[in-house]
């Protein structure tokens, strides 16, 4: 159960930040209209009952900002990964008079280094840093989240068409950060070793990294379930155990998301699994290239593999960090190694 009376007043400024209350579902679906129009992908922020709702289950958490008692802005922690316990920070915008007053980065610091850290129920939060332009990605900086992973080409420009910020698919940044550490045994890829043994350099929290060299398991059948979004053009294949029938149940949800127009795939494998190696294999012979690793995904680690049917954005992505553009020269050079394996193939 979350702890909910964490509130922040500024009497100097009129300002206060608070959870959810009574009510708050009509200004907060307001927000959403000055800022996106009718565009917003997730309809949620459009129906405030249902936004009352998902907060009292705790599937959503809205952290307002109020300016002399008026809603001004809002950032959201939500489930989006296979564990229930880790939370995405997102879903947030700010009127557009009450911008350039750093309204976002209070509410972020207020979320993550006063509220979070109370909640024994939230064990990572992860962001998604949208790459049309570098803004968010800064706000983010200095609140300890780890750059891990890119998700290539994810949301349609469509989505941007209010604020006019996107002219293609936009990419989006994977940052992460612990609450409730765990330690436990990964296996890595041996295609992605180096790779991935960079990426987790920065984590503070131990892991145990031993090699994937096992086969897919022929005596257990897979778990995997597929979340399509349409209006992004997006499906999700999360593995939470690869078994014998993988590569059948795979192809089949690929078959069944073409057939819903989907553009863009994402298949999250659980890298507690010996035979992960396996399966990435599989993948890049049908396209998929690495995204990165994603820490406590399933409760273990996860290993994002991305495929798309649209031209890669690689050269319109914005990245604020370093270690950001680094991240994604080592995705470009993996898709262009897993496409020139396939046109070889071919010949």
């Amino acid at each position: 159960m979350a702890i909910d009376n964490t509130n922040r007043s500024d009497s100097g400024t009129g300002l206060e930040i608070s959870l959810f209350r009574e009510g708050d579902g009509e200004g907060i679906t307001a927000l959403f209209r000055d800022v996106y129009g009718e565009g917003y992908p997730i309809k949620l922020f459009y129906d405030p009952a249902a936004i009352a709702r998902a907060n009292a289950a705790g599937d959503y958490y809205s952290i307002t900002v109020r300016q002399s008692g008026e809603i001004v802005g809002v950032e959201h922690l939500y489930r989006s990964a296979p564990d229930p316990c880790v939370y995405e920070a997102g879903a947030g915008l700010v009127r557009k008079d009450c911008r350039n007053l750093g309204l976002t980065k209070r509410l972020l610091e207020f979320i993550c280094e006063e509220w979070v850290p109370q909640q024994p129920d939230i064990h990572e939060v992860f962001g998604e840093p949208v790459c049309n332009h570098p803004y968010m990605q800064k706000a983010v900086a200095g609140l300890r989240f780890v750059e891990m992973a890119l998700e290539i080409a994810l949301m349609p420009a469509e989505a941007y068409t209010q604020e006019q910020s996107a002219t293609g698919r936009v990419a989006a940044l994977l940052i992460f950060r612990s609450y409730r550490p765990k330690p436990h045994r990964i296996f890595l890829p041996p295609v992605y070793e180096k790779e991935l043994r960079f990426l987790y350099q920065p984590l503070d929290e131990p892991r145990e990294l031993a090699t994937a060299d096992e086969p897919l398991p022929t005596a257990s059948p897979s778990a995997i379930t597929m979340t399509l979004f349409d209006f992004a053009r997006v499906a999700r294949i999360a593995v939470a155990h690869a078994g014998g029938d993988f590569i059948e149940r795979l192809t089949a949800l690929e078959q069944e998301a073409t057939a819903r127009g989907v553009w863009v795939f994402q298949v999250w494998l659980n890298l507690a699994q010996p035979c992960v190696g396996a399966g990435v294999e599989h993948l890049r012979q049908e396209g998929y290239f690495l995204g990165g690793p994603l820490p406590r995904w399933f409760d273990t680690d996860g290993l994002l593999m991305q495929k798309l049917l649209c031209p890669p954005d690689f050269d319109q992505i914005q990245l604020h960090s370093d270690r950001a553009r680094e991240i994604l020269a080592l995705l470009r050079q993996d898709w262009d190694s897993v496409h020139l394996g396939q046109q070889c193939g071919k010949k």
